[in-house]
This record gives C-alpha cells, sequence and structure tokens, in this order.
C-alpha cells in the first residue's frame, strides 16, 4: 500500500463513523480523534475498520502510531 492508497482507505474508514469529518482539513501531525471531534468508540471504530480493511492485526499498544494523519499512513505503508 502507498501513502495515497493509505490516506483514502482512512477516509473510507472514516465516512460511515463521522461523516461530516473531512481528513484534508487535518494537519499531518495532529492528533485525528481532536482534530475530527471522535470520542473513544469512534476512534476504536475506526482502528478497527483499517484492521478488518487490511488484514492487519493492530493492538491497542499501537493506537498512539494510529493516533495522527502520519503516524497511520506510516503505519499502514510499512511492511508487517
Amino acid at each position: 500500500m502507498n501513502p495515497d492508497q493509505a490516506r483514502e482507505l482512512m477516509r473510507k474508514v472514516l465516512r460511515p463513523i463521522a461523516p461530516e469529518a473531512d481528513l484534508n482539513n487535518v494537519l499531518a501531525n495532529e492528533r485525528i480523534q481532536e482534530a475530527l471531534d471522535l470520542d473513544s468508540v469512534d476512534f476504536l471504530e475506526f482502528v478497527t475498520g483499517l484492521s478488518a480493511a487490511t488484514g492487519l492485526e493492530m493492538p491497542e499498544r499501537d493506537y498512539a502510531q494510529l493516533s495522527t494523519v502520519e503516524g497511520c499512513i506510516d503505519y499502514l505503508t510499512s511492511p508487517h
């Protein structure tokens, strides 16, 4: 997966959770949860959706890496 595909996957997963959210308005190092006003359940649904879409196991210890756009893209594009 390349960075553009990772960003598009993030948008696709966010759409049903926060339809009004615009990932384009989130800075690379800004926390997704705060920038898009997601509560903890929404963020968990986001991570679960990414995991389901990619087949990657995303343990709770990795959530910090997934908390920013840049971190999420790095996580999704790195070899596992």
